[in-house]
């Protein structure tokens, strides 16, 4: 549990470093941000194939660009970091998904007393059962809407968290939904 935790916490640092990068880049970004709910970018494929989403347009791979870059750990992002999707592959764990989604929100909740948890849900995508947690969090002063997904591919907990400004919340949530919904799971 402690190895989920600590990759949940990385994910975090992750999306706080990239609030800061957006911050300091957000009057250079362009009027036109905002891309259509349904993905017409990148299709994306890990796992040997077993994965697979498509990316918004604007988003590109990012991951070698961390320098504390784990081989279990994929990160897609905008130009500005405020858009990302980050794919975790973590080791096996006893708890199911009920637990570490509520888990999740527990530590979101201690990193942000204003969390506003917006969907706690158990979604199913190629018969294979996840759970996704979609909250608004709140870092350097600025709001995401973070949408989770947990579950389990080859016995390993996958996490994908989707995180976009949430400036209009009813687009973002539109836009994460659009992403969850492209989402191919073989088993």
């Amino acid at each position: 549990m402690r190895k989920v935790t600590k990759l949940m916490g990385i994910s975090l640092l992750v999306l706080g470093l990239a609030a800061c990068d957006g911050e300091s880049k957000d009057s250079k970004a362009p009027a036109g941000d905002a891309a259509a709910s349904a993905p017409s970018g990148q299709q994306v494929s890990l796992l040997d194939g077993k994965l697979a989403f498509t990316l918004p347009e604007g988003m590109a791979d990012q991951s070698g660009k961390l320098g504390s870059q784990a081989n279990n750990m994929h990160v897609y992002a905008d130009s500005t970091g405020q858009r990302a999707v980050i794919v975790i592959v973590g080791d096996k764990t006893p708890d199911n998904l009920e637990v570490l989604t509520k888990r999740l929100e527990e530590q979101q909740r201690s990193r942000d007393a204003n969390l506003q948890v917006i969907t706690n849900k158990a979604i199913d995508v190629n018969g294979v059962p996840l759970r996704q947690l979609d909250t608004i969090i709140t870092s350097g002063g600025q709001k995401a809407y973070s949408s989770i997904v947990l579950g389990s591919v080859d016995g390993n907990l996958l996490t994908v968290q989707i995180t976009l400004p949430a400036d209009n919340q009813q687009q973002a949530q539109s836009q994460a939904e659009g992403i969850i919904n492209t989402l191919k799971i073989k088993k």
